[in-house]
């Protein structure tokens, strides 16, 4: 990888990771269209954890107040009543299909799930249910034609099965084209949440399993020679400035604004991936790295 595809895809990353559009998919797109090779599961988790550092700081007030309600927790029964508490111990229940998941399923991540047939699709049917979440929750805001505005929930509200829910939301963007942000935020929306609630746990939970991810591919790159390390570390950083100034941009836009304008872009790409590999003009295993 040459420091010019480092500089290119790490901006992919970190202005495409927090968006509902995915960032997997459009690294995948990026090499396929460019004609370089695929970077692969280990440069995405690795340059992820960039894009979570900008999580970290951020929402450092939040984490932090959570941290320190789920340690108190950990020797108070008192303090497991803390809405922070309970919030730290949900994003670990949330975590866990996609740790359970992305461990049984690696070799097929790796593999065929990042076939663009599979990433098109993808990208048009989570698109479409972003869409319809997007519109139910427009309407509870609004009240619609003569109907009363319904009263969405918070994060205070979230309990263990929503809080699962959540997570197998988010094990889903284990395939490129799902997103996740956008599968986590539509799940939130679909379970009856604000924008904003969705949105706030949705970043939140994506800490410990990006985190754990990269440092899972970290490990195994190590002395493994398939991670061309200086790229990839120049891609991590600059996935974490722009990826910075995107979730900033993201929390504001979402508290006045429709998902639509994503929910097409989606639809489109998707739409023009599956034209050009059934004209023939690209192979659905574009940019793969040779086994």
């Amino acid at each position: 990888m040459s420091w010019f595809e480092s500089l290119i895809l790490g901006l992919v990353q970190g202005l495409t990771e927090f968006l509902p559009v995915s960032s997997s998919a459009h690294l995948r797109l990026t090499a396929a269209f460019s004609g370089w090779e695929d970077p692969g599961a280990a440069f995405t988790a690795i340059t992820q954890i960039g894009t979570e550092a900008a999580v970290l700081i951020y929402f450092r007030k939040d984490i932090g107040r959570i941290l320190a309600a789920w340690f108190r927790s950990l020797f108070s029964k008192a303090a497991r009543r803390d809405h922070d508490a309970r919030t730290g111990w949900l994003v670990i229940v949330g975590s866990l299909p996609i740790g359970v998941l992305g461990v049984t399923l690696k070799d097929q991540i790796e593999g065929p799930f990042r076939d663009l047939r599979i990433t098109a699709t993808m990208l048009i049917v989570v698109g479409l249910a972003i869409g319809i979440a997007d519109r139910l929750a427009a309407r509870d805001e609004t009240g619609g034609r003569h109907r009363v505005p319904k009263q969405r929930k918070s994060l205070e509200n979230l309990g263990i099965r929503d809080g699962l829910i959540f997570g197998l939301c988010q094990a889903c963007a284990l395939i490129p084209g799902v997103s996740r942000s956008g599968a986590t935020i539509s799940g939130g929306l679909f379970m009856g949440y604000r924008r904003e609630a969705a949105a706030r746990y949705s970043f939140l939970l994506a800490v410990p399993a990006v985190l754990a991810s990269g440092a899972f591919e970290v490990k195994d790159s190590v002395g493994g020679g398939h991670v061309s390390w200086g790229p990839t570390l120049f891609a991590t950083a600059i996935a974490f400035a722009s990826g910075y100034a995107v979730i900033a941009w993201f929390m504001k836009w979402i508290s006045h604004r429709s998902f639509m304008p994503f929910v097409w872009y989606r639809v489109a790409l998707g739409v023009v991936i599956v034209a050009l590999v059934s004209a023939d003009v690209l192979s659905p295993h574009a940019a793969e790295p040779a086994s």
